[in-house]
């Protein structure tokens, strides 16, 4: 799986949002909507993947697992707050992969061996899109993380840009994952495609 552009949608994306974002080149989509109900997320997912799979490019759901099984997704994603990884994997079974998003060393120190496929790792700075979310690590906290996450891939999430790319790269992630820097964008296509060169000449 190319996890370097990775594109997170924020609630209420239409898939015309999606769609912009995979003509730009984004490698992933997560569908993640905590206002949708499961129905409609499933109607989306299901009418989303033919068009990504298509492209060779994963729909991953977020934190609903009968959505994730039931529309024939790649994979599901979920958070601290989600359940035990190894309850996930049980339900999704070996085929789905599995992302968690992880924001201390204890979080990856206690990730059981071989259920995880990828780590979201941060936030790396303070994100509007998730006014929740944990104190900002850094780049130097992202770097730490990293290197004890190993050999699980990282993607560097939490208000990064393009201008991050070289550093995220530099300290061992296999991408970024955005939600702003698209979804936010007068063009999201462009915005995507500007994210996919930076990552390609970083």
């Amino acid at each position: 799986m190319n996890l370097s552009v990775y594109f997170v949608t924020p609630d209420g994306a239409d898939d015309a949002l999606v769609l912009a974002a995979l003509k730009g080149g984004a490698t992933a989509i997560q569908l993640r909507d905590k206002t949708a109900t499961d129905a409609e997320m499933m109607a989306q997912a299901r009418r989303l993947i033919p068009r990504l799979a298509e492209a060779g490019v994963a729909l991953i759901v977020n934190d609903r697992i009968e959505v994730a099984r039931a529309a024939g997704a790649a994979g599901l994603h979920i958070g601290q707050g989600d359940g035990d990884p190894r309850v996930a994997r049980a339900a999704i079974g070996p085929d789905l992969l599995l992302g968690l998003s992880v924001e201390q060393a204890a979080h990856v120190a206690a990730i059981p061996h071989g259920i995880v496929d990828y780590l979201g790792v941060g936030p790396v700075r303070a994100t509007a899109t998730k006014p929740d979310h944990a104190a900002p690590i850094g780049l130097d906290g992202l770097a730490r993380l990293v290197t004890a996450a190993a050999p699980v891939p990282c993607v560097a999430i939490g208000g990064v840009t393009a201008a991050d790319i070289p550093d995220i790269k530099r300290n061992g992630c296999a991408g970024i994952a955005v939600v702003s820097a698209i979804s936010a964008a007068a063009d999201p296509q462009a915005a995507t495609r500007s994210l996919v060169d930076a990552w390609r000449i970083a």
